[in-house]
């Protein structure tokens, strides 16, 4: 099942998308009010149920995207998860535990919508990501139960400004969190539909240029590895995001490094996700 957040003729809804168009479960009389509360209530079976056999009340092409889950708990992001020591030449990659940080809600925006290249910097960076969400609350989970506290996953664009993530000395923070620098999406495709476990092909496109191409095997921490140590230090909620690490390849790999310039357009790619596509605009300030 894929779930949606989106606007639809003035106003804020969610549904199931099928085919090239979306089941409106507000207008489906549903007792729940967002995909967060659906997931929260642990309702993907009644949602099923509610829309199985039912007709699209809209197409995608009438609806803007949103993130998927809108206003999660918690917005946790993994840095070098795969190996990049290509990128950070003049970094010691090596480490015991994964690298972490926090993005704020506003700095994602949803499928087909522009990612905003701030005046303060011309250092936009692509990263393109496999995000998972939480589905059921949880503290020191195991390792091995750690797969079943995913109830679906999604693509994000782990888009950054790369000078202001060095304004300081031991965080990324600032780089990482300029309004509408990211994405997410373009649906939250649950685990029925997207094994978690399975060896998933990400590539990242940048005006049809292949920039990204790695697996999921590749990656230095698995998804269950990054649930059982982040939920060593903090509870997971329903809904809460992790994206879980970009492979190499982003601009700032280049020489010289090929930042993202108005107009250019970023399609991330899994296939059982999905492609999340956002083209950049300069912020008007």
């Amino acid at each position: 099942m894929r779930l949606a957040s989106y606007n639809a003729h003035g106003r804020t809804s969610f549904g199931v998308v099928e085919g090239d168009g979306v089941i409106d479960l507000r207008l489906r009389g549903t007792r729940h009010t967002s995909v967060l509360d659906v997931i929260k209530a642990g309702a993907l079976g009644e949602v099923a149920t509610l829309t199985k056999g039912a007709r699209a009340d809209f197409k995608l092409s009438d609806i803007a995207l949103l993130p998927p889950v809108l206003s999660p708990e918690k917005i946790l992001c993994i840095g070098i998860n795969y190996n990049r020591e290509s990128e950070y030449k003049d970094m010691d990659l090596t480490q015991k535990y994964c690298s972490m940080f926090f993005r704020t809600p506003g700095s994602l925006v949803g499928h087909n919508q522009p990612m905003l290249l701030p005046p303060e910097s011309e250092q936009l960076d692509y990263e393109g990501e496999i995000a998972i969400v939480i589905g059921k609350e949880g503290r020191r989970i195991p390792k091995e139960n750690a797969l079943s506290y995913i109830t679906g996953m999604t693509l994000c664009n782990e888009g950054c400004l790369r000078d202001w993530m060095r304004h300081g000395k031991f965080n990324v923070t600032q780089g990482k969190n300029f309004d509408a620098s990211g994405a997410l999406g373009p649906y939250l495709v649950t685990s029925d539909e997207a094994d978690p476990a399975a060896n998933m092909h990400l590539t990242t496109r940048v005006n049809g240029e292949l920039r990204q191409d790695t697996t999921t095997s590749l990656m230095m921490l698995s998804f269950a590895d990054l649930i059982a140590y982040v939920s060593r230090f903090t509870t997971l909620k329903p809904g809460d995001v992790i994206s879980t690490g970009t492979p190499v390849g982003t601009g700032m790999g280049f020489d010289p490094p090929k930042w993202l310039k108005a107009g250019d357009v970023v399609e991330i790619n899994v296939p059982q996700l999905g492609t999340l596509r956002n083209e950049i605009k300069a912020e008007k300030v």
